[in-house]
């Protein structure tokens, strides 16, 4: 049993009254996980106007989270109709986003699980404003939703808030793989065993042939036309749970529409199973439904499906079921012929799935499940420091630190170290962090001169990786070359005593890692930058903020200054420190101050500066300025 126990939001984009299967497992791994002492709040939508108001209701309250060892629905608002079909997916009206952005801003989830996030849909809305680690699950989408996704580059964006990705499926992995490359950990779905157990057959008695409607439209009448290969004075009778009733039976000739059956609307599919010794599944691939194949297996009964891929998956290749081509009702026919009579071939079948159907216990998801939650949730760092520097910290005159700028040592600022100093001690900076661009002689000369000007120091450099963004070093003592991967340049910050620092890190318009590299070295990651005054859109300062938050990584804010007048537009309020540890120690309990500064001002400033004034009028510049800054030192 995990020693932690989490909050956990699991959510689904299908209305809860809708029985689709997605929302079947997420009901059952709940009530599993809750026994465990997790506490699970299930996000739908609804159609159900009485259960919208209450949910919205406790939501408003701030009572939304399941308390630990439960597990309850919210119903976050009433979705659009789906323009085409009852399986497509019905998209959030600007209600339930807003109600989402509620639940999920005003709850501490540890976990955001959510299934089946494409835009848009309930899911992809708590992906986008989540603030807890995030895991997605992808079922069964097939190759045509993947690929037709009208708002692509905002998936893109949406998935790139994952944490982790699973998969119900292998042949749904390599799928996601191929159009959102990533990693995809497989967890398979489960299926309850028949309950009550199913009664043996009598001797003699007719082979059950199951069909129930849950695949596309055409897969119902491919089965329909398969039974005319039944010999039709065999053993067998057909029962079929559909809404769409016995009318749809009529192209079947008159002797084989008296051996099939339709059941009430509302009959229950687990019944059917249970009473099933084959189970049919005709899709033809545009909307196939492994899971029942799944409950089909675990219920005892012998699947055959159609030889798609992730039928081919769920029967083991055919070992455990047969196979037929889609569209193919005379093979079809024929397959059904060998399993009604040959009970040797179909208790072969059914023997072989007696693994399958282990393993489909619920017991096994609720374990894997769990086991993803510990291992994510163990990327956390831990939010405690060092008692012993924290207790030396005590007492420490608070200080005000600049943690990103630069120096004319940088290829894209003018700025003279002296003139840097001499703005920094206007300013009322107690220290500052000079961070050139992959090179750190102006640092190492602003520390020089430091004293002088009555501040601190820390050597720093903004470096480039070879295709994955750029990190700060501080507390360098030597050049680290750009050029190198995002790990070796961490490694070697981490080999001269340094602390990783991240700029900017959600900054579209700057040289950022993309999410999966900054997971890759999130152990190693010291401090992020949650605030940089020169990042152009707001939102990706926050997601900074929330991505520290999450992970628990100690921020910090600097503002990349290449110009002077910009020194100090943001300020970290720490103790004083002396070295990396303490000065790590010292910004976890600091406080970052902002004010008001026009980013156009600055830039417009940093042009005229670095390319609208020539060379010789820059360098008479920059001797006036130095002069200036050292009478005033």
């Amino acid at each position: 049993m995990p020693a932690e126990r989490f909050a956990i939001a699991q959510v689904t984009p299908f209305p809860w009254e809708s029985g689709h299967e997605v929302n079947g497992q997420i009901a059952r791994s709940a009530e599993l996980l809750a026994a465990r002492g997790h506490g699970v709040t299930i996000v739908a939508p609804s159609v159900s106007e009485e259960l919208v108001r209450r949910s919205r209701a406790r939501i408003r309250s701030g009572d939304g989270a399941a308390a630990p060892g439960a597990w309850e629905l919210l119903a976050v608002g009433e979705v659009l109709p789906a323009p085409i079909g009852a399986r497509r997916r019905a998209a959030p009206s600007i209600d339930v986003t807003r109600t989402v952005e509620e639940l999920l801003g005003g709850v501490a989830f540890d976990l955001c699980h959510v299934h089946e996030p494409f835009a848009p849909s309930v899911a992809s809305a708590a992906l986008r404003h989540s603030r807890a680690l995030n895991v997605g699950t992808f079922h069964a989408p097939t190759e045509r939703v993947v690929a037709t996704q009208v708002a692509r580059r905002l998936t893109d964006l949406v998935f790139g808030r994952l944490d982790l990705r699973l998969a119900s499926f292998a042949v749904t992995a390599e799928l996601m793989r191929r159009h959102f490359p990533g990693e995809y950990a497989v967890v398979t779905p489960g299926a309850d065993a028949a309950t009550p157990a199913r009664p043996p057959r009598a001797p003699g008695g007719p082979v059950v042939i199951a069909f129930v409607d849950e695949e596309e439209r055409g897969a119902l009448r491919t089965f329909l036309r398969g039974l005319r290969g039944l010999d039709p004075a065999g053993a067998w009778e057909v029962r079929v749970l559909s809404d769409r009733g016995p009318s749809s039976s009529t192209a079947l000739r008159a002797d084989l529409r008296e051996r099939v059956r339709f059941l009430e609307p509302g009959s229950s599919e687990a019944a059917l199973l249970a009473q099933a010794d084959v189970l049919v599944a005709a899709s033809d691939g545009a909307a196939p439904s492994p899971g029942l194949v799944l409950r089909a297996i675990a219920a005892g009964a012998v699947p055959l499906a159609t030889s798609l891929a992730v039928y081919e998956e769920v029967t083991g290749e055919g070992d455990h079921g047969l196979l037929f081509g889609a569209r193919d009702p005379e093979t079809l026919g024929a397959q059904l012929q060998r399993l009604v009579g040959d009970v040797g071939l179909r208790d072969r079948l059914s023997a072989a799935a007696a693994a399958a159907r282990e393993h489909l216990a619920f017991a096994r998801v609720a374990d894997e499940l769990e086991a993803v939650y510990a291992t994510l949730a163990g990327r956390r760092h831990e939010p405690a420091g060092s008692p012993s520097l924290a207790r030396r910290l005590d007492g420490r005159t608070r200080i005000d630190v600049d943690l990103h700028m630069h120096t004319d040592h940088s290829m894209d600022c003018v700025t003279p170290v002296e003139v840097l100093l001499a703005t920094a001690r206007d300013q009322g900076l107690g220290a500052i962090a000079v961070t050139d661009h992959n090179e750190i002689s102006g640092a190492l000369e602003a520390q020089r001169l430091a004293g002088g000007f009555n501040l601190k120091v820390i050597v720093g450099e903004e470096i480039k990786t070879a295709s994955q963004g750029e990190v700060i070093g501080l507390f360098l003592t030597q050049k680290i070359p750009r050029g190198m991967s995002l790990q070796e340049t961490v490694a070697e910050i981490k080999r001269q005593g340094g602390i990783v620092y991240v700029p900017h890190p959600f900054d579209r318009m700057h040289s950022v890692p993309d999410y999966e590299h900054l997971l890759a070295i999130i152990d190693d990651v010291d401090a992020i930058e949650v605030y940089n005054p020169r990042v152009a859109i707001g939102s990706f300062n926050e997601e900074a903020q929330r991505f520290a938050t999450k992970y628990r990584i100690v921020a910090g804010a600097g503002s990349d200054s290449h110009v002077a007048p910009g020194l100090g537009s943001v300020r970290v309020r720490m103790p004083d420190f002396d070295g990396p540890e303490e000065f790590l120690e010292a910004l976890r309990v600091a406080e970052i101050h902002t004010k008001p500064s026009s980013l156009l001002y600055v830039q417009a400033l940093k042009f005229l500066e670095t390319k609208a004034t020539p060379s010789g009028a820059r360098r008479a510049r920059r001797d006036r300025r130095v002069r200036r800054a050292t009478r005033k030192g």
